[in-house]
């Protein structure tokens, strides 16, 4: 499982050693797009204070949104499972689907045509320059895993999936499952 390639559709996971660094320790990220020209991907694991009604007035439901990474966080993004609903979707792999038209995901959102099983929303994004992923990689900051779960990824409970990886992954990393997420608090 360790030594994948990274590509659109993998989970990018924190390496231990990424602790102290604020946007990414204990990271959990779905890559979005991987090409020559650079990476994007969203972390699935950090939940924010804000749920999308408190963002979006439109909206009557109040969806959990989550800190997708460190660039544009002013700007939001989703994805979800429903290309079918959403037009101009984007397919990331599996199932997932990245955006859409926004204006129409709203009113599916208000009429409970989408729920949250269906959709999960970023403010942020986590981006990479050409090459800048792979330099990581041979760093050692993350590991490129399989999405085992496909679609079912966005239903994915955020409060132990880093953990949950670590253990999956054995070996050493079954140490750092139990590690406290400060090690001065150890």
């Amino acid at each position: 499982m360790i030594g994948l390639k990274p590509k659109k559709g993998k989970l990018l996971i924190a390496e231990p050693s990424l602790t102290g660094d604020v946007s990414f320790n204990r990271s959990v990220v779905l890559l979005a797009e991987h090409n020559e020209e650079g990476s994007i991907g969203f972390i699935l694991n950090k939940p924010l204070e804000y749920s999308i009604n408190d963002l979006v007035s439109e909206i009557d439901i109040p969806l959990q949104v989550y800190n997708g990474g460190p660039v544009e966080q002013d700007n939001l993004y989703f994805i979800h499972k429903v290309p079918h609903l959403i037009d101009n979707s984007i397919e990331i792999s599996d199932g997932i689907y990245w955006g859409g038209d926004f204006e129409k995901t709203i009113a599916l959102i208000n009429q409970k045509l989408i729920s949250e099983n269906d959709i999960r929303f970023f403010l942020g994004y986590s981006g990479w320059s050409s090459l800048q992923l792979d330099q990581e990689l041979t760093s050692k900051s993350w590991i490129v895993v399989k999405n085992q779960y496909e679609s079912a990824i966005i239903q994915k409970s955020p409060s132990a999936f880093w953990k949950e990886k670590m253990i999956e992954l054995g070996g050493d990393y079954l140490l750092w499952s139990n590690a406290p997420e400060n090690p001065s608090l150890n």
